[in-house]
């Protein structure tokens, strides 16, 4: 049993996570799309220069937060699928895809933000001809790219039902966001002693 379709994602992302499951894998998914849309926006926010630094500072925070837990949700995405394949058996000529379909999904997530951003630039009405033209064909690539991965996600999760592709959870492991793992963030508490 295949567990989802891209088409059904593309159909979700495009919706701006406006249907909601009950099912894990569904919220996981959700999670990443909701990350991905919250950090599109402040990293828009962060490329400002007409605003004191000081916001930016919160633009990169807010940023690395977003980021966590997109991660968190594509380890999860990975974790939903994986007890769903669990009573399939690998073939012992099985291949091992190093991209997971969490990831996938993550990058079909941000396409979607790319080709709805992009389209907006094609609908401009205060550019010149050239810029609508340029837009028009990025768009049209971005379609594409998005296809094709939809495509092999489809693919690999497809040979994961037949047992003749596997994949991991591979752990992200920020150590920046880890006070324990972040020598500047438990070198403050050493710094501060010392004042």
């Amino acid at each position: 049993m295949i567990p989802l379709h891209a088409q059904e994602l593309t159909a979700f992302h495009d919706g701006q996570h406006t249907a909601t499951s009950a099912s894990e894998l569904w919220r996981a998914i959700e999670d990443n799309h909701r990350c991905n849309c919250r950090l599109w926006d402040e990293e828009d926010l962060a490329r400002r220069r007409d605003v004191p630094d000081a916001e930016i500072a919160n633009n990169k925070r807010a940023i690395d937060g977003y980021n966590q837990k997109r991660n968190d949700a594509i380890e999860r995405i990975d974790g939903q699928l994986l007890n769903l394949f669990f009573k399939t058996k690998a073939k012992p000529d099985a291949r091992l895809n190093s991209e997971t379909p969490g990831a996938m999904i993550d990058r079909l997530s941000i396409l979607s933000l790319k080709i709805h951003h992009m389209r907006l630039q094609t609908l401009r009405q205060d550019v010149e001809r050239a810029h609508l033209e340029a837009c028009e064909a990025k768009l049209a690539r971005l379609i594409e790219q998005r296809a094709d991965l939809g495509a092999c996600l489809d693919r690999l999760l497809a040979e994961a039902a037949r047992g003749e592709a596997f994949f991991k959870v591979y752990r992200q492991f920020k150590m920046y966001n880890d006070p324990a793992l972040n020598p500047q963030l438990y070198g403050e508490s050493s710094r501060s002693k010392r004042s």
